[in-house]
């Protein structure tokens, strides 16, 4: 999406109207209750692929007072969109799956840097932080959860390798990459843990002969499982849970290893000083208390299912114990540079 001259001129000003409103409110350890009264002119555009990100949004603007724009789409749609406008942006923050596309975004210099917010981050938040402070993680999910129908695979496979067993022929799913958000992840988790990514795209070249079948997103995938087109969907964990829980013909297993995949915001390093400070605020209400119980809220069945990364926050009853699971970590710098390489080689060769 790109704004006219008139809209971008007019947001500007707004925002420096109200940036002098802004500086006064300061800081606070409530990020909630600060000056709900002195709503900015400029609002905050929110793009996000989150399923709580109504409930999250609605909830900061009635804490604070800060009007809010969402754009709700698919990952990769938001990231086209940054990327068409990229001279003329029209979004405040991002808050999407996946840190490789965070790091990304970081390497061509459109995140800002330096921001930390106040909040007590657990191990898997600390590990999560980039060195530079470009985005800021608010969940963990995993990448390439295998969910089945219990009836009609009573053996499931128990390695990545035995995917590509002619057992297995027409019978597996996932999803598109450049429209799903966990599914690059995943990509580069399975490249990562086979050596490398010829290893990677020789794998998932056997993958595609054996039938490997391509829906866009996780819902879409997940509906397949459910006519029965596919017998296996390698879904995110959140999507995978929250199946289980809706159809109790489902089951959901973690090969060895999965990909641990941070729901992460980051903010437009060109966006107005005053919606810069807005989009701050944001992050400090999504890890406060009250931002928890929203996400966990929001979306039940779905995006809820994660494993928090604020200190004090349990996550829902529904998730295994992480200890249970074996989770690698994937440098997000390293494979978010890869991106879009190794997104147009999965379309050309296992797509099409």
């Amino acid at each position: 999406m790109t704004r006219s001259t008139t809209r971008t001129a007019a947001r500007a000003a707004a925002a420096v109207a109200s940036l002098g409103a802004l500086a006064l409110a300061g800081c606070s350890s409530s990020p909630g209750s600060r000056d709900a009264g002195r709503a900015p002119a400029v609002p905050l555009v929110v793009y996000s692929a989150q399923g709580y990100d109504k409930a999250m949004t609605a909830a900061f603007q009635k804490a604070t007072g800060i009007p809010v724009r969402l754009d709700d789409n698919s990952t990769g749609p938001l990231l086209t969109q940054i990327e068409a406008s990229r001279n003329n942006p029209d979004w405040g923050l991002l808050w999407v799956d996946g840190s490789t596309a965070f790091a990304g975004l970081d390497q061509q210099g459109l995140l800002l840097r330096g921001f930390e917010p106040p909040v007590p981050f657990n191990r898997l938040g600390a590990e999560n932080v980039p060195a530079d402070h470009s985005y800021v993680p608010t969940g963990v999910t995993l990448a390439g959860a295998m969910v089945y129908d219990k009836a009609a695979v009573p053996h499931p496979p128990a390695s990545w390798s035995a995917l590509t067993s002619p057992r297995w022929r027409g019978a597996i799913g996932t999803n598109d990459p450049t429209q799903s958000g966990p599914t690059y992840p995943f990509i580069a988790g399975m490249m990562n843990h086979l050596g490398g990514v010829a290893a990677g795209e020789r794998y998932f070249s056997a993958l595609k002969a054996n039938g490997l079948v391509i829906h866009p997103t996780n819902g879409p995938t997940l509906a397949a499982l459910g006519s029965g087109q596919i017998r296996i969907a390698l879904v995110q964990s959140s999507a995978a849970v929250g199946a289980a829980m809706s159809d109790k013909n489902l089951a959901v297993r973690y090969l060895n290893p999965v990909t641990m995949l941070p729901s992460c915001i980051g903010i437009d390093a060109r966006a107005p000083a005053a919606e810069q400070a807005e989009a701050k605020r944001f992050v400090e209400f999504v890890l406060s208390p009250a931002g928890q119980k929203v996400m966990q809220a929001g979306d039940p069945a779905g995006d809820s299912l994660y494993y928090p990364v604020v200190s004090g926050v349990r996550p829902l009853p529904a998730l295994p114990p992480l200890a249970g699971v074996r989770v690698q970590f994937i440098d997000p710098y390293t494979w978010g540079a890869r991106e879009t390489a190794i997104n147009s080689w999965f379309v050309s060769h296992i797509i099409r």
